[in-house]
This record gives structure tokens, C-alpha cells and sequence, in this order.
């Protein structure tokens, strides 16, 4: 094999273009490439000359792409028979469990599901013969397409020269390590795996995950214990497979993962109290309801729906109130029957007829019939109180893509442009051929992410010429997946500075912008988004 010149701009095989060099490893190099050919971004790993491995990398790698997990990163190809040995496969495109670590701890729930799926797909590959040996954080990606990932399994082993008798155990027990890492943000492994903060320990063993981050339940804290082989005061066995931490973390609560976004972070959220009486009625509710008066008394907003709850549950049924006690569809049943309902309406209906009399110059202390005002004495609780400039604490850049094609990395890189106070920086997608994406995108956007919930005012955006003319899509919601957020604005972008109001009380933590069709440019952009309202 002769020495090759290898640079961003060289091909291999005549299709696969190197781009980007992405790290040097040992004698290895890894790229970001295109495969021109197919249109789509790729990894491709290429070799020093006296790399001493080279047969047995492409081997493997072979060996891996007929791994069919989609969680597992797909091998498309693998060559030592030319001047310059490769192996090309998918390039996944996302933010790794250690970048989300960086951030806070992730919810119990959350850390739950990633990790069942992690184990899932090494299980997989381990029925195939084929394990991976160095998981770390940094190998547990969570895609920009709302997918888990788990990249080298079968080949960064080869390329790292690391041999086990037991393959199972050792990934069992990296697993375990991620799944501690998840809840702690404390690396409990090797410190050279992850720039992550060490776990504290105690004996020499790290500390139980429940003495390092208040909220960790007991049940998956004890995985957590047996995935790492520490010794179990009940009597427990240690996990051994990856299929036993799969099969233990499928009995524990595991909090769905949203479509197109990343985990959720931080602490758990707040447990929303159960009501003090039934909330569901024992018989089907009865179609005549009792009407009550909104006037008479502001019904509060519903509450805020708990990250441990799946997708589309709000917490307790909602209903009317009256006099903060809760009116279910049978009045028997809810605590107030049907004869005071009845009177609490007739009573609202009295102070409106006394509000409008008032208002119309009725019987007050002015004495020329006419006081000036122009609001009503009933306190609307829904008003919007003040609103200010509200601190945006990340922004990050999100696509649909379609089945096959390649990501848009552009709106990843540039996200932070979007909330910088520049106007001369700008986020932005990369370009394509058509306002369609060019059939590679079914949309992309960005999500600002509010640091907590936010009661929204209004939206302003500044967007350079090039931008507009695009079909933008607002959405505001509790979590960051669009199709859990509340869409409220639908509309074409323009040039310059212009403004989204919401007409009615938003709330919520994220704030979603999403392009649905480019402009005329096919290039989606925007220099600086400010939101106004309060904190809740």
C-alpha cells in the first residue's frame, strides 16, 4: 500500500469526498464525507500506512454492517484492497449523552428509556456475535431526527486493540456506568472515557446514584447497583447481559421520548397533587350539564402536565370550577349537587346584570351619571401581566428528515446566532435546490428553550432579506417535540423586524420556529428572535 496525500477534498473510490476531519485516533482518522454518488453525508475512517490493524478493522466492519438494529450505526462500505484502506458508514448527526450531561442530570424517566434502548440494540448485536467493549458516553447519541444511536459497535474494539473473555459483562457494566452518568451527570468509570465530573466514592466503589442526586427512585437505583456488580444488601444478583439490564429496566417507570427533539434535563418536575376526591365517574357522564357563570369566577389555568406522564396525558381530567372546588359531569358525584349549582348561577347572572347596570351609569357615586370608565370591576385573572424581554437559555436546531436522507447540520452549528443579540449573525439553514429542501427535509427549525415556564406576550423577529418569503410555523408547549406543542402562528416571514402575537395567554418553556417551505432563496434564516412576557 503507497502513501496517499489525505485531505479535505480527496476522494476515495471516486464517490466518497472528504470534508471534514473529525478526530485522529491511534493511526486512524475519521471524516465527515459526501457520498456523491447517493447524495448524503457519511463517516468514513481512513488509515495511517503502518497502522498495524488494517485487515482486521475492515474485517469487522464488514462483520457489522449486517447488523440490522437502526440503532446501531449502519456500515455502507469497507476497502483494503486499493492505495488507501476506508470504512464508510452513517453519519449520524445529533447531541451526545455526554454533551446533555454537561447540561444537568437528566429525569429518572428519560434516563431510563434512553439506556433500555441502548441495552436493546447491544443485545442485538451481541446475538449476532458482535459486542463493542468501550461504551462511553460519548458513543450514546440522541439524533436530530429523534432517534437513539450507538456508534462503533463492532469496530472502535479492533481499532483499539481491547480483547475481553467476557463481552457481555463488560458492556453490561458500561452500560451501567451510562445509565449512573445519566442521573448524576458524575462519570463512575475510567476518567479518561469522559470529561463528566468523577462519581464521589466511598471504599473505593462509587456512591449509590441516590446519594450523589436527590430524586432517583429506588427501583431503578438498585439496576443501577446490580448493572455495576455492587453488592446489594438484599441479596441481588449483579446483572450479566445486556439483555438483563434491558429486561430490569423494562419493569421500571420510563418516560417516553419526544419525535424530534433531545431528552428533557434537569430535576424532576414537580408531582402534580391528586385531587382529594374521585376524579373519574363510576357510570358514563350524563350529556345535560349544568352551565356555570365564568364571570362569576375566573377558572384558573389547568396544570402544568409532569415529564413522568406519556405524551398527551394533562394530569387529572379537567372541569369547570366554582368556588376552587372542582364540578364533575354527574353533580352527585363531584361534592355539590344540582340545587346549588343552580343557585351559585343564578347568583352569577345577578352580579352581571348589577356590573352592567354600574357600568351603564346606574345608581353610582358620580352625580353626573357617568364615571369614564372603560373596564369592568370583575378581575380578569387570565390578563397578561406585564410583559418584558425574557432571557432565552438555549437554542438548538432541529429538521425532519426524510427516511434515507441526509441532515442539516447548518442549523445545528448556527443555532446560538438566533439568541446572541447580534443582528449581524444569523441562524440558518444550509442551501438547498428548491423551497421544498429539496425533497431531502420534510421542514427544520429551531427551539429556544425558555429555562422554565413562561407566560408569552409576544415574539419579535428580525430576519435579513434573503429570508423572506418562507412558511413559518410558531408553536409554543411544556415540551420540546412539536407535535406536543401548541401551534400559534402560522404565516409568511418578511424582511427586516415583525412581530408574532398570540392573540390569547401562551404558555410554556420552548418555543418552537419551523419552516414547513423555504423562501424564494431556499435558504431559511434569521438574525435574532426576542421574546416578551413573564416568568410563571
Amino acid at each position: 500500500m503507497s502513501n496517499v496525500i489525505i485531505e479535505p477534498g480527496t476522494r476515495l473510490s471516486g464517490r466518497y469526498r472528504l470534508e471534514e476531519r473529525v478526530s485522529d485516533s491511534g493511526g486512524s482518522t475519521l471524516w465527515k464525507a459526501i457520498d456523491e454518488i447517493l447524495a448524503r453525508a457519511v463517516a468514513v475512517r481512513t488509515f495511517d500506512t503502518d497502522f498495524p490493524r488494517i485487515t482486521e478493522v475492515v474485517t469487522a466492519a464488514r462483520a457489522a454492517s449486517r447488523l440490522t438494529d437502526p440503532r446501531l450505526t449502519q456500515v455502507f462500505d469497507a476497502d483494503d484492497s486499493g492505495e488507501q484502506a476506508y470504512v464508510v458508514s452513517e453519519w449520524a448527526a445529533g447531541e451526545s449523552l455526554e454533551d446533555m450531561l454537561r447540561r444537568a442530570p437528566l429525569e429518572p424517566g428519560r434516563a431510563a428509556t434512553l439506556l433500555y434502548e441502548a441495552a436493546e440494540a447491544i443485545t442485538a448485536a451481541h446475538t449476532a456475535g458482535l459486542a463493542h467493549l468501550r461504551l462511553t458516553p460519548r458513543d450514546l447519541l440522541w439524533t436530530n431526527g429523534g432517534t437513539v444511536k450507538l456508534l462503533g459497535v463492532g469496530v472502535d474494539a479492533v481499532l483499539a486493540d481491547v480483547h475481553t473473555d467476557d463481552d457481555a459483562l463488560q458492556d453490561v457494566r458500561a452500560l451501567g456506568r451510562m445509565l449512573y452518568a445519566s442521573v448524576t451527570a458524575h462519570w463512575p468509570g475510567d476518567p479518561a472515557s469522559s470529561s463528566l465530573p468523577a462519581a464521589p466514592e466511598a471504599d473505593g466503589a462509587p456512591r449509590a446514584a441516590r446519594q450523589v442526586q436527590a430524586g432517583v427512585p429506588p427501583a431503578l437505583d438498585a439496576i443501577i447497583c446490580r448493572a455495576l456488580g455492587l453488592a446489594l444488601p438484599n441479596g441481588q444478583e449483579p446483572l450479566a447481559t445486556p439483555a438483563e439490564l434491558a429486561a430490569a429496566l423494562k419493569g421500571v417507570p420510563r418516560t417516553p421520548l419526544p419525535l424530534f427533539a433531545g431528552p428533557a434535563v434537569g430535576p424532576p418536575p414537580a408531582v402534580v397533587p391528586r385531587p382529594s376526591r374521585p376524579t373519574r365517574p363510576a357510570h358514563p357522564p350524563q350529556t345535560r350539564t349544568t352551565p356555570v357563570s365564568t364571570t362569576a369566577r375566573a377558572e384558573p389555568p389547568p396544570p402544568a402536565r409532569s415529564q413522568h406522564a406519556p405524551p398527551g396525558y394533562g394530569g387529572p381530567p379537567a372541569g369547570p370550577t366554582l368556588a376552587g372546588r372542582r364540578v364533575g359531569a354527574e353533580g352527585g358525584r363531584s361534592g355539590l349537587n344540582r340545587p346549588l349549582l343552580a343557585l351559585a348561577a343564578a347568583a352569577a347572572t345577578v352580579i352581571v346584570g348589577v356590573s352592567a347596570w354600574a357600568l351603564g351609569g346606574g345608581g353610582g357615586d358620580d352625580p353626573g351619571g357617568t364615571t369614564g370608565r372603560t373596564k369592568p370591576p370583575v378581575t380578569d385573572t387570565t390578563q397578561r401581566p406585564t410583559a418584558r424581554k425574557l432571557p432565552i437559555s438555549a437554542a438548538r436546531g432541529t429538521y425532519q428528515n426524510r427516511i434515507g436522507q441526509h441532515p442539516d447540520e447548518t442549523i445545528v452549528r448556527t443555532s446560538g446566532a438566533i439568541h446572541d443579540g447580534k443582528d449581524g449573525t444569523v441562524w440558518s439553514s444550509q442551501t438547498y435546490n428548491s423551497p421544498d429542501f429539496g425533497r431531502l427535509l420534510r421542514g427544520l427549525g429551531v427551539v429556544l428553550d425558555m429555562g422554565g415556564p413562561v407566560t408569552i406576550d409576544r415574539i419579535v423577529l428580525n430576519v435579513p432579506g434573503g429570508g423572506a418569503g418562507g412558511a413559518l410555523e410558531v408553536r409554543v408547549g411544556d415540551q420540546d417535540s412539536r407535535d406536543l406543542m401548541q401551534k400559534i402562528d402560522d404565516r409568511r416571514t418578511s424582511s427586516g423586524t415583525f412581530q408574532i402575537n398570540p392573540g390569547q395567554v401562551v404558555r410554556g418553556r420552548y418555543v418552537m420556529l419551523w419552516f414547513s417551505e423555504l423562501p424564494p432563496t431556499n435558504k431559511a434564516q434569521i438574525s435574532e428572535v426576542t421574546v416578551y412576557g413573564s416568568r410563571n
